[in-house]
């Protein structure tokens, strides 16, 4: 049997989804392990145990392993990524320190931002000790005004050497009109440190805006030698344990790509997690026939949501964190910390949840693992959703009484309530955080979510969709029968993918149109990154069609932020100008509102984006499950503390086709429950996704 396999390593669990020949998928979680490589060998050993075979004949029959981790995010958060210096044109030491307004900010969630004892928390990606000003100086024209100063650039260099330094950002500038100074600083680099990791601007953010270049090759290059001794190391062992496969990174703009592709660029694939479970949303609701999409993923430390309007992920151009403003074309996800290992406390009176959380050690006090303080996981043992004895498929008991007594110690004492009056008000709070979050990345950027289906992934997301999808207005929601493992899901579905943008500056006056310089420009920059997409591409060995997507960014004349705009020919002349113009104010009033557009000011294109995607071909996914059984019945909190709800509780690793059932009721999946609520029915569909839906009232 061949095997399709998918991994995705979360803060709490590593994930495993495993698809075999005959289309049957699995799902396996392990305990994410503080080296991350150990946790991702444990969920492959659970696999190979399952389908009785040995771990090395388990990883000899594996046809695809696509992977996505969350080691890069963590190491730029923890401050453990490598030893790194920046290489800057003289007077340009202080752009990482001065950055923008809001950098002691960037990546904060909505409690950290109101908290005014967190600011400055943040030092520059690099300590300014480590910034280094080189003699040299290009202009906007991309004119040499003062030669590279080779000899003093060696002396520094070997400085650095001196001190350690792993990896080495080179940033100066206007390299985006003219990088020879950057290309020779990097040769410079390779004599005098040859062990180590370089990383240069003009390749890795070839943008306009020194701060967020800056920012972005300097991550870049701190993740070098770690990302690569982690890739390496699993490509390795799996290797050695018999995997003839490439590793297929997930990158954050979500498409995946062989780890070779990624060596020089390891910040590509930061948010692989996040952008791996819309991807693997994206792909069932192809299957399904849906194209707008809201992709919840409820996991152990956060809650993750995405955006999918006409078959398509909403894109980012920036993605922030730690205090830095990184620009990697991204796909948007949004996150707070709320997720079934958010903490629970009392502050000022007030009951609070979240954004701390106990992590998966030592996790909820329900784990036994010497946690004390209570959490969403333990208010949901508590109220009856989860069930001790049948916690990730049995694999693991649950200490109901632990919970009880957190929640009563930290919780239900200080505020003078019963046990089970706070643990329900501990999932009102986290519930409402979360709902916030989804009206934030709809209503407040002009859709209406209403016009879009709920996907409700993570272990945490199906026993929460019915009140989310209530606040949103909803009288449905779908849980994919990977849910639980829906990032995954989209490393082991997604096909490869490569994005690349080059700078090309045109400014319009109202009523104009750009000139024939300009209009050429244009069309060369878009030429060349089609170019450098189809190269990358061919490099990954794309074997299927390869599809390539054009866009320039564009905004009005003296505006700051730009949106990415379809470009249709591969040649840029005055009509397809003007269809950009077009399609630029139509999604600009979507965004901002009828009449915002505001054609007088004139337009500005700054950058030409290629997008480019080669087919892989799918796995098998089998269209028989089981019959929901039901194994027996609970009392369950729903919308009130004081009247538990006899419940029924079903069975199922997939559910079998048309399967159907009324509620109240949960459904035990390993790994998540479904709760459908009074008022409730469920059915599942022909991929085993389960379509929750409210009874219409007569």
């Amino acid at each position: 049997m061949g095997f399709f396999v998918g991994t995705d390593v979360g803060g709490t669990f590593t994930d495993l989804w495993v698809s075999g020949s005959d289309g049957h998928t699995r799902v396996f979680k392990s305990p994410t392990t503080k080296d991350v490589l150990s946790g991702v060998i444990d969920a492959l050993k659970m696999a190979s145990e399952a389908y009785g075979i040995g771990f090395g004949e388990f990883c000899a029959q594996i046809e695809r392993f696509g992977h996505g981790t969350t080691v890069g995010l963590n190491a730029l958060l923890t401050g453990s990524a490598a030893k790194t210096a920046i290489l800057t044109t003289r007077g340009f030491g202080d752009t990482l320190e001065i950055g923008r307004l809001r950098r002691q900010s960037a990546g904060m969630n909505e409690t950290e931002f109101t908290d005014a004892y967190l600011r400055n928390q943040f030092a520059p990606l690099v300590p300014r000790s480590l910034v280094i000003e080189i003699d040299e100086r290009i202009d906007v024209s991309g004119r040499v005004v003062t030669a590279l100063d080779e000899a003093q650039a060696r002396a520094q260099l070997r400085r650095l050497r001196e001190q350690g330094v792993e990896a080495i950002a080179v940033c100066t500038l206007w390299s985006t009109h003219n990088p020879a100074h950057e290309k020779r600083l990097r040769e410079l680099v390779r004599e005098e440190l040859p062990g180590a990791f370089v990383s240069v601007s003009h390749e890795i953010s070839p943008a306009v805006g020194e701060y967020a270049r800056m920012s972005t090759t300097a991550a870049n290059a701190m993740l070098g030698p770690l990302a690569g001794r982690y890739l390496s190391k699993l490509e390795a062992t799996l290797r050695d344990a018999g995997m003839k496969v490439p590793v297929l990174m997930m990158t954050c703009a979500g498409g995946v790509l062989p780890t070779v592709a990624l060596n020089d660029r390891p910040a590509y694939a930061l948010f692989s997690g996040p952008a791996g479970g819309v991807m693997g949303s994206q792909a069932i609701g192809e299957q399904i026939g849906l194209r707008n999409l809201l992709t919840t993923d409820i996991g152990g430390t956060s809650f993750d949501v995405g955006v999918v309007a006409n078959g398509k992920p909403i894109m980012r151009s920036e993605i922030s964190l730690a205090g830095a403003d990184i620009r990697v074309h991204s796909i948007d996800v949004d996150s707070i910390g709320a997720g079934g290992g958010s903490i629970a406390s009392v502050q000022f009176g007030e009951l609070r949840v979240g954004p701390k959380s106990a992590g998966a050690n030592p996790g909820p006090a329900c784990y036994g693992r010497g946690g004390t303080l209570p959490t969403a996981t333990d208010a949901d043992l508590v109220l009856g959703v989860l069930d001790a004895d049948n916690f990730l498929g049995g694999r693991m008991k649950l200490d109901a009484e632990a919970s009880r007594r957190a929640i009563e110690t930290h919780v239900a004492g200080p505020l003078g309530m019963s046990v089970i009056e706070a643990a329900w008000g501990i999932r009102e709070v986290l519930d409402s955080r979360m709902a916030d979050l989804l009206r934030r990345m709809t209503i407040e950027r002009g859709y209406d979510p209403r016009d879009f289906a709920l996907f409700a992934n993570g272990g945490a997301g199906p026993s929460h969709a019915w009140v989310l999808s209530a606040e949103l207005g909803l009288d449905s929601f779908i849980v994919p029968a990977a849910a639980t493992a829906v990032s995954a899901f989209g490393t082991g579905n997604s096909d490869l993918g490569f994005t690349i943008e080059q700078p090309c500056f045109a400014r319009v006056r109202p009523g104009g149109a750009p000139n024939a310089e300009q209009l050429a420009k244009i069309s060369a920059a878009l030429q060349g990154t089609v170019a450098e997409v189809r190269r990358n591409l061919d490099l990954a060995a794309a074997t299927g069609q390869v599809r390539v997507e054009r866009y320039v960014s564009t905004r009005f004349r003296g505006q700051t932020h730009f949106l990415d705009i379809a470009v249709d020919g591969e040649n840029f002349d005055a009509a397809a100008f003007k269809q950009v113009v077009q399609r630029f104010e139509a999604e600009y009033e979507t965004l901002f509102g009828r009449g915002a557009a505001f054609s007088k000011a004139g337009y500005e294109i700054l950058a030409a984006r290629a997008v480019g995607t080669g087919a892989l071909p799918p796995p098998a996914l089998a269209t028989r499950g089981e019959p929901l059984t039901c194994v027996k019945s609970r009392a369950v909190i729903f919308r009130d503390p004081k009247i538990p709800v006899d419940t029924k509780i079903y069975e199922t690793s997939f559910p079998q086709r048309g399967a159907q059932v009324e509620g109240p009721c949960i459904i035990e999946f390993p790994g998540q429950s479904v709760v459908v609520p009074p008022g409730y029915g469920a059915r599942a569909d022909d991929f085993g996704n389960l379509h929750v839906k409210k009874h219409q009232v007569q």
